[in-house]
């Protein structure tokens, strides 16, 4: 690979990583294990819903196992997943199908299509969630789809998905533990291995691009920072579904910033670079501006999130000694 300051088109630094991403893919293969999706399902726990088969019941929340909490992560994590499709063609349009980058596109999108099976196979078969209005969800978000932020060159799609798989990945191993459901558990653990091999796949791609095209990679890094928002923020009521994940401590903007953030851009060196260009030095620098601002927003959070479970667990002591008085 050749390095410098020069300025590559998207069709030249395809080209030039071309090499890496069929390293990488060989790699992944190396150490990727497939797994059955159908074997992490307790089958023996369903029974019909109500509705077009003899002797279904209806669903009822009296049914599920899980918090309501829970049921809100495990849902925004299977909606999220649902979209699948956009994000292949995003990807898609990104990479382009030749060479290496299109065999990788296929392996992942087939390996990223066992998640939301499982996910939505343990939801329906333990009954943690209304399956009507999970439905409704999934045809309204795929519908909307999912567009990126971003022009859908190389730099920034790779930039955004070193983070993303983290997150996803987090995302994913929190919710499992939270739900305390071996199932659910089990389950979101072996899709967490998956998503954490596909985010060193594209972090060890972005620091073969960090030598290619520094100035580039850099600024294409600060963009995705700083802009950053989950595949899943186009779900109906994402927000305030976020908001309830974050006060249950399953994904925030702590875990964010110091599990996500800060471990991709201290394995680049990022900080530690030489020879960027003016435009490149701006970029880290509002980087570094950036991830302090984080680390404040994140402690304000945190004292609010503390300050409400000690009322809360204030109210309940005071529930209790009413009711033993």
């Amino acid at each position: 690979m050749t390095t410098g300051r020069r300025e590559y088109t998207q069709r030249q630094l395809l080209e030039e990583l071309d090499p890496v991403v069929a390293k990488e893919l060989d790699r992944h293969l190396g150490v990727a294990k497939d797994w059955m999706p159908h074997e992490y399902v307790p089958w023996s726990e369903g029974r019909n819903f109500a509705g077009v088969l003899p002797d279904g019941d209806a669903w009822d929340v009296g049914q599920s196992t899980v918090s309501d909490t829970a049921r809100t992560a495990l849902v925004v994590n299977l909606l999220t997943e649902d979209n699948l499709p956009s994000y292949h063609r995003e990807i898609y349009q990104s990479f382009g199908p030749d060479g290496a980058w299109g065999t990788w596109i296929g392996r992942w999108t087939a390996e990223e299509g066992r998640h939301g099976m499982a996910i939505r196979d343990y939801l329906l078969t333990t009954r943690a969630v209304d399956p009507d209005a999970l439905e409704r969800e999934r045809m309204a978000h795929m519908t909307q789809g999912f567009q990126s932020a971003y022009d859908l060159d190389m730099l920034h799609t790779v930039a955004y998905v070193s983070f993303q798989e983290l997150a996803t990945r987090i995302s994913h191993r929190n919710t499992g533990k939270y739900t305390e459901d071996a199932y659910a558990d089990q389950l979101l653990a072996r899709i967490s291995v998956d998503e954490n091999l596909h985010m060193v796949f594209y972090r060890n791609l972005m620091a073969a691009a960090l030598e290619v095209a520094p100035d580039q990679a850099v600024r294409a890094i600060w963009d995705v920072v700083s802009s950053f928002e989950m595949p899943g923020s186009t779900i109906e009521g994402f927000t305030r579904r976020s908001l309830k994940i974050a006060l249950a401590g399953i994904y925030d903007l702590r875990i964010h910033r110091d599990e996500v953030l800060a471990p991709v851009l201290r394995h680049w060196k990022l900080f530690d670079m030489e020879g960027l260009s003016a435009e490149g030095e701006q970029a880290r620098d509002q980087l570094a501006e950036f991830m302090g601002d984080l680390d404040v927003k994140a402690a304000r959070f945190e004292e609010k999130r503390a300050a409400q479970r000690a009322r809360q667990s204030g109210s309940r002591s005071s529930s209790s000694d009413a009711g033993s008085s």
